[in-house]
């Protein structure tokens, strides 16, 4: 009978261990879930604001300086810059003996990307609006980042739980070292992107292109064409008859080395000739 009470004690024993195993592991789950609505109820907006304008100005150069000052006023910071000019049109006419009148038509754009503070962006492309002789284009774009940033937010949290339990159970033999190294870069990982995302809401990118109309400018250089430097036409008459003359004196001199096949050939005509006029009698 003792025997039968100690093994009935047993068996309620087990089953009420395994009842307080089942209530730790479910208030583990309601933890984690009530966890995760407490982040997701209070996680703040992670709004990433894009915008791009194009525009057209009086002077290119002059409207960079003042988009330079205004950013810097604005707390933001130019991440690219760049001015181009491009040639429509260029012609050279004559202006002095030794100098032309260079005219060129060119078309002078710029283009900058700048980093604005999220919070300025309106008040900054109305600045650059101002500064517009004439608007062509003007967006903004709006992209919500929250889910992204409480997913690594989260994926943090269970990294850090995850080291925590590979601590409390290593042991020299097995995978933990290698499993703890993919564990922390996956963590750094999920850090750098939540600080990208920060660093992209916090300043907002603006791209701008502006150009301006068509510029004529003219330049004196050098005149090129050497036809131009060529001595006057009745110096160069002298010059040609001296060097006619030198041609034809030349050519007697040719023609003095052929004295003997012009003799043969005199002969051989007057000899020709005399035969056929006394075969006609």
């Amino acid at each position: 009978m003792k025997r039968y009470l100690f093994c009935a004690a047993i068996v309620i024993v087990i089953f009420g261990c395994n009842a307080k195993k089942t209530d730790y592991a479910s208030s583990e789950n309601v933890m984690a879930v009530d966890t995760i609505a407490s982040i997701d109820t209070t996680s703040t907006a992670k709004i990433i604001k894009t915008a791009d304008m194009r525009f057209r100005v009086k002077d290119v150069q002059k409207t960079k300086e003042q988009l330079s000052a205004t950013i810097k006023t604005q707390g933001g910071t130019i991440a690219e810059f760049s001015i181009e000019s491009s040639i429509q049109e260029s012609d050279k006419v004559k202006y002095s003996i030794d100098s032309l009148k260079e005219i060129t038509s060119y078309r002078k754009e710029g283009f900058l990307i700048a980093k604005i503070p999220s919070e300025k962006l309106d008040d900054f492309t109305n600045s650059v609006a101002k500064m517009a002789v004439f608007v062509d284009h003007q967006a903004m774009k709006m992209d919500d980042q929250s889910i992204a940033y409480l997913a690594n937010k989260l994926k943090v949290q269970n990294r850090v739980d995850a080291m925590n339990t590979i601590n409390k159970t290593a042991t020299r033999k097995g995978n933990n070292v290698e499993t703890s190294l993919y564990i922390k870069d996956d963590y750094v990982d999920k850090k750098i992107e939540n600080m990208n995302i920060d660093n992209r809401v916090k300043f907002s990118t603006i791209t701008l292109n502006f150009y301006q109309d068509n510029t004529v400018n003219t330049l004196i250089v050098g005149n090129d064409n050497l036809y131009d430097y060529r001595p006057g036409f009745f110096q160069r008459l002298g010059l040609n008859i001296i060097d006619g003359w030198v041609y034809f004196k030349e050519f007697l001199l040719g023609l003095s080395r052929l004295w003997a096949i012009i003799a043969l050939g005199f002969l051989l005509f007057f000899g020709v000739r005399y035969l056929i006029r006394k075969g006609k009698r």
